[in-house]
């Protein structure tokens, strides 16, 4: 194809999976309480192991680098019996209005606990005591560091008022969900984090030297129009374009894509991607309900023209937006601001010609 850079082939070779979800939540747990000096600081779920100390940089490897120590550092922990103990403590604890015993909650993804426990006390304005040796782990053999950093999942950490820990405790034995309370909150905006098995404090630092402000990243780009010939449509049949368009898969039938998954989990899916007698998925948008004996609930459709950024970045951007707007019109939603936009642009980044237009 014709590009700023002259002539140039054009390929996915790493493509993702666009994930996402809708839910909806009481008014009052919208935002987060505030943190008292004191509060309990919690680790539910399961046991650390081993596993995902690579983070992010692991999977943005490049295919082919991986090797066995690699594949260890990237790997996540796949344990959905852990996952419903802690999401029917959650729902136990949330659906006690304003005697809910959490007062913070953050889940645990790269990094561990070592991202997680910061963010929760510093989004609470407090500073965090840790003793490393409380968190449950499965490998007695971990170091400080993995103790701290790996990402195991199906985890979540909490802050607990200390005079509802004994109802937060209930809840924990009634459901079957291990955890752990592994520090306080104090007043003083620093982090420290004991280790009683070698007396002494592998981390104790104030939380702004972790979570300040970070430089901001410049860029220097310019934007570069197209160079090249025209496109030529001399021996292009009919036949062929029609053909080749039908291999796209925006285009093509999605079948293969929509079969391999359960359409219909908790029993509140009232439009899935399968229309019809014939069952062809041609649904403009998704639509659950909010219960079972509920008329209300979500709608979700989606955009996409990535082959179009190919010629033109902002012509890809409204149409991906203008498609997602006319597919979700198939259902009444009323006011068009009550529509949550998501969106995620994705470049060649560094490539000449190419942060410009993003």
């Amino acid at each position: 194809m014709n590009s700023h850079n002259g002539e140039e082939l054009r390929g996915y070779h790493k493509p993702i999976m666009l994930a996402g979800g809708i839910g909806n939540i009481r008014a009052d747990h919208v935002q987060k309480g505030e943190i008292n000096v004191g509060a309990k600081l919690v680790v539910l779920g399961g046991p650390a192991m081993n596993i995902g100390l690579g983070g992010g940089a692991a999977s943005s490897m490049a295919s082919g680098q991986s090797d066995a120590d690699l594949d260890f550092a990237s790997v996540q922990r796949d344990n959905p019996e852990m996952e419903r103990r802690c999401q029917e403590v959650i729902d136990r604890c949330w659906q006690l209005g304003d005697a809910n015993p959490i007062l913070f909650i953050h889940d645990v993804g790269a990094g561990g606990l070592s991202n997680a426990m910061p963010e929760l006390v510093s989004d609470g304005g407090r500073g965090g005591k840790f003793e490393l040796r409380d968190i449950l782990s499965d490998e007695p053999g971990m170091s400080p560091l993995e103790i701290w950093c790996n990402e195991s999942q199906e985890r979540y950490v909490l802050a607990v008022a200390a005079d509802q820990l004994p109802l937060f405790d209930e809840l924990c034995k009634r459901e079957r969900a291990p955890y752990a309370v592994i520090g306080e909150a104090t007043e003083e905006l620093h982090l420290s984090l004991h280790d009683r098995h070698f007396d002494n404090q592998p981390i104790d630092l104030p939380l702004d030297v972790l979570l300040g402000k970070t430089p901001k990243m410049t860029r220097d780009v310019q934007t570069l129009k197209a160079k090249g010939d025209a496109l030529v449509r001399e021996g292009i049949t009919i036949a062929d374009a029609v053909k080749r368009v039908l291999h796209l898969p925006t285009v093509a039938e999605k079948t293969f894509l929509v079969t391999i998954g359960d359409r219909s989990v908790t029993g509140m899916v009232a439009r899935d991607q399968m229309v019809g007698p014939w069952q062809v998925p041609v649904a403009n948008c998704a639509v659950t309900t909010a219960s079972l004996d509920s008329y209300y609930g979500e709608a979700m459709a989606i955009g996409e023209r990535a082959p179009v950024a190919l010629l033109d970045f902002a012509a890809s951007a409204r149409l991906a937006v203008g498609e997602a707007l006319t597919n979700i019109a198939a259902t009444q939603i009323g006011d068009i601001k009550r529509i949550k936009l998501s969106a995620n642009w994705m470049a060649a980044a560094g490539h000449p010609g190419e942060d410009g237009p993003v």
